[in-house]
């Protein structure tokens, strides 16, 4: 190890050591204190919250925005296809898209529970956020379902919510307030029950060509991704890895869905110091261990 790295090691190992004295009421020099103080301070406004990465990548990152464009240009390139190959008498084409994080962004509400010091999901604040409607389109998503449209492209808005009576009202209201098209009752479904989606599925298919589905979630696209175990989850997707960007366009989303809940077994674990320590175990299932 170098000088400077020594030096460095021994500075952090000093400065946690000052912090856990402050913590213990224990008395040291005042210089030493304030310095501890800053450090325990900066943890206080949140710098440790594990939101944090993944909520800055999504708001500022052009790769975030990129990703979501990608998307939609292979979906776009995937419809083209289906388009050429259409014939009279044929049924109509259509789409299948998610909402949330997939058409409509939501990163407003994770900035939120940052500000206000929470590190996982919240679900009574997301109802009290949603008719807000402090929304925008994710990129590229409108551009793809306006040319759907202008395509006689069929288009299915598909969302799993529950805000009490008024959850179709609100849904409704934010696929108006971006315009985006066919937003209506005979292509707005909202699930309140349950997450599952494959009843949707096996109507559009039944009465359209049902060319490619949208969402940022795998149970987005079959219900076989809806399990509690890590390692089963990614061989699923193994499994499938064909049809994907074929049938199934996802979108990224590192803040929520159900790879959560394969690693707590809830998609909305509650902020416990062993949900915490859980999501530790999780990142740190591949770890270099310094040697």
């Amino acid at each position: 190890m170098s000088d400077d790295k020594r030096r460095l090691e021994a500075d952090r190992s000093r400065r946690q050591f000052l912090a856990y004295l402050v913590a213990g009421g224990a008395t040291v020099p005042l210089a030493a204190c304030t310095e501890a103080s800053e450090l325990s301070g900066a943890a206080d406004e949140g710098s440790h919250n594990p939101l944090l990465w993944a909520v800055a990548w999504q708001q500022t990152a052009a790769e975030f925005g990129a990703l979501c464009h990608q998307a939609y240009n292979v979906a776009r390139m995937r419809l083209d296809l289906a388009i050429g190959n259409r014939r009279s008498g044929d049924k109509r084409l259509a789409v299948i898209t998610d909402m949330d994080n997939t058409i409509i962004e939501a990163t407003n509400y994770w900035g939120y529970l940052i500000n206000e010091g929470y590190e996982f999901f919240d679900d009574a604040i997301w109802d009290e956020w949603i008719p807000k409607n402090l929304i925008q389109a994710v990129p590229g998503s409108r551009d793809f379902l306006m040319y759907c449209d202008e395509n006689d492209v069929e288009i299915f808005y598909v969302s799993n919510r529950d805000q009490g009576d008024r959850t179709y009202e609100y849904a409704l209201a934010q696929l108006e307030l971006i315009d985006f098209p066919q937003a209506d009752e005979a292509h707005v479904t909202v699930i309140r029950e349950t997450s599952n989606k494959m009843a949707i599925k096996e109507r559009v298919s039944a009465s359209n060509d049902l060319v490619l589905m949208l969402g940022d979630n795998l149970n987005d696209y079959k219900r076989d991704y809806y399990v509690t175990d890590v390692d089963e989850r990614y061989a699923l997707m193994e499994r499938d890895r064909d049809e994907y960007g074929r049938d199934f366009i996802l979108l990224p989303n590192p803040t929520d869905g159900h790879w959560v809940r394969a690693i707590f077994g809830d998609s909305e674990p509650a902020p416990t110091d062993e949900n915490r320590r859980i999501l530790k175990e999780a990142a740190t299932r591949s770890a270099w261990d310094g040697t």
